[in-house]
């Protein structure tokens, strides 16, 4: 099986503070991988990694068979050229808790920018594609709207729009539902739902449960820095074999 996303012995600390120690995972194509575990665990750290925003301080990072980052003699991650790293932001789209929209542009603008100036692409084509990918949204009718007219649901909506409108290998989620209230999480969810039902690749990071268990196929449990419990979603959430995942998903339980 070809890894979309491969990452081994990250490590990553700011200061004195090690947040990432020795993480390593994989996935493949048509995987959904969830991350879950409590504030402070690591989770958005690493998402900040993978998708090139932080630096690692040691750890191998490639996407598919591009090499990002190679782990030298000295235990330091050396990162490849400004190519290399040009090519692998082509390779993923990135979703953040609060939608990071352009708040200047339109709805159709937010979501076509970047294909026609970054990738080159044909604009009457670009505008064809970013509004199918509306109309899969939910959002066909608000594309010359801009984000301050919608909700949180349908601005996260557009930006998941925006981020398929790159075709990228594989797509990532910062808790795409914190910033949202639960009826307009449940929209959110749909259209993850939806792109997993596609066989869309996906590591999302979460604090929906029962979304976790029933969406993705791989999960992991983050805390303090390290890889607690993995393994498949059902059986990690429904059986946890480690006593910190059954305190953190008991919580959940409560509420």
């Amino acid at each position: 099986m070809q890894p979309i996303v491969k990452l081994e012995h990250a490590k990553k600390s700011f200061g004195d503070n090690e947040v990432l120690k020795d993480i390593s995972l994989t996935v493949n194509k048509g995987d959904v991988l969830a991350i879950i575990g409590p504030s402070g665990g690591g989770k958005s750290t690493l998402l900040r990694c993978l998708t090139l925003l932080e630096t690692l301080d040691a750890g191998d990072l490639s996407y598919g068979d591009l090499e990002v980052t190679k782990t030298d003699a000295s235990g330091k991650a050396v990162y490849g050229g400004k190519d290399v790293l040009k090519q692998a932001r082509t390779k993923f789209g990135l979703v953040f808790q609060n939608f990071n929209l352009f708040p200047h542009y339109t709805v159709i603008k937010n979501v076509t920018d970047a294909p026609i100036n970054v990738q080159k692409r044909d604009k009457a084509e670009a505008l064809a594609a970013g509004r199918a990918l509306l109309e899969k949204m939910g959002l066909a009718e608000k594309e010359d709207m801009v984000p301050c007219e919608l909700s949180g649901g349908q601005q996260q909506r557009v930006a998941i729009a925006r981020a398929l409108a790159m075709n990228p290998d594989v797509l990532f989620f910062d808790e795409p539902t914190s910033a949202l209230d639960p009826e307009l999480t449940q929209d959110v969810l749909k259209v993850i739902r939806e792109l997993a039902a596609e066989k869309m690749t996906m590591v999302i990071v979460t604090h929906e449960m029962n979304f976790a268990r029933d969406v993705a196929d791989y999960l992991i449990f983050m805390d303090g820095g390290v890889i607690v419990e993995q393994g498949r979603a059902e059986d990690v959430i429904n059986n946890p074999q480690q006593e910190r995942t059954r305190a953190f998903l008991s919580k959940y339980e409560e509420e």
